[in-house]
């Protein structure tokens, strides 16, 4: 993900975000759409549920000499947090090469923190970033963490589900977000700076839901966190030009962020990203290399 300022300079850039983050949807659940997956996470594209004592062979380049135990291996939640541990460090640890040779105003800068962001239904990935960033004495004000609701991920931890079903299942209601919400504080609710509806719709009923966005306002309010939204889909556009209408009580606008898909096979969202940034809103470019396909 890249936190942009359409544009301008990058050198330039006034916002509330780093400039990069590390996007954890394939790292925190085993089933994610990258190309090229099993080639970093295993040599077989097996599907199996490392909670299940049997295993899934449907997928026709499956080894069928691999040994079952280890073929429950492949994917475990032990394995994952291990890579997904791997790569939050080498994040950290850049970090920290490069803000050794600046000067203290931009050591503490915004734009130089690690950035995590994760979502409810990106498997395991808030418990796994929270679980670092303890184990690892992480002060919340050397981290930007952000993360999603408005998905629940019902996979079970499988690589693949049989046709039709869904690893992750809508619901953009004011019931699921008081859920939700609770379930990102216990895993990394001191950390949180942004939390976002994830993929909103026209369909969803988030952009006209009252009841959602005072809660959201309330959230804001209470918790400090910015608030803000990810679209996805030939209406990106569209989305966002209505969700930057809602208003909360005293006026004030309810999003403070969108976080797109923009990259050279989609462009049609450039417009309204523009006219979201000449607004105040940081805008959040995400898939900017279109999951491995540029």
């Amino acid at each position: 993900m890249v936190a942009t300022s359409m544009n301008i300079n990058m050198n330039q850039i006034s916002s509330s975000l780093p400039r990069f983050g590390l996007g954890m949807a394939a790292l925190g659940r085993p089933g994610y759409i990258n190309l090229n997956r099993a080639s970093v996470f295993d040599k077989s594209n097996i599907n199996i549920n490392p909670n299940s004592n049997s295993n899934n062979t449907s997928n026709t380049s499956t080894n069928t000499s691999t040994n079952t135990s280890e073929v429950q291996q492949v994917r475990s939640v032990e394995r994952m947090q291990t890579q997904a541990n791997d790569v939050i460090h080498t994040l950290f640890a850049k970090n920290n090469e490069k803000t050794q040779s600046q000067s203290k105003f931009q050591e503490m800068s915004m734009l130089n923190l690690p950035w995590l962001d994760c979502a409810r239904s990106y498997g395991l990935s808030e418990k796994f970033v929270g679980d670092y960033l303890k184990d690892n004495e992480i002060h919340p004000d050397q981290v930007y963490v952000s993360s999603k609701w408005g998905y629940e991920y019902v996979a079970d931890w499988n690589v693949q589900l049989e046709d039709g079903k869904p690893h992750e299942v809508k619901d953009h209601s004011v019931e699921n977000f008081l859920k939700q919400i609770d379930e990102t504080i216990s895993h990394i609710g001191e950390y949180v700076n942004l939390y976002q509806v994830h993929s909103a719709t026209f369909e969803s009923g988030i952009l006209t839901d009252s009841k959602v966005h005072e809660a959201l306002g309330e959230c804001k309010k209470s918790k400090k966190w910015s608030i803000g939204l990810s679209v996805s889909g030939p209406t990106q556009d569209e989305i966002l030009r209505e969700a930057m209408k809602i208003q909360l009580a005293d006026g004030s606008r309810l999003f403070d962020s969108v976080q797109c898909t923009y990259n050279i096979l989609e462009q049609r969202p450039f417009d309204a990203l523009v006219e979201a940034h000449n607004a105040g809103m940081d805008v959040i470019i995400k898939e900017g290399m279109a999951n491995g396909r540029v």
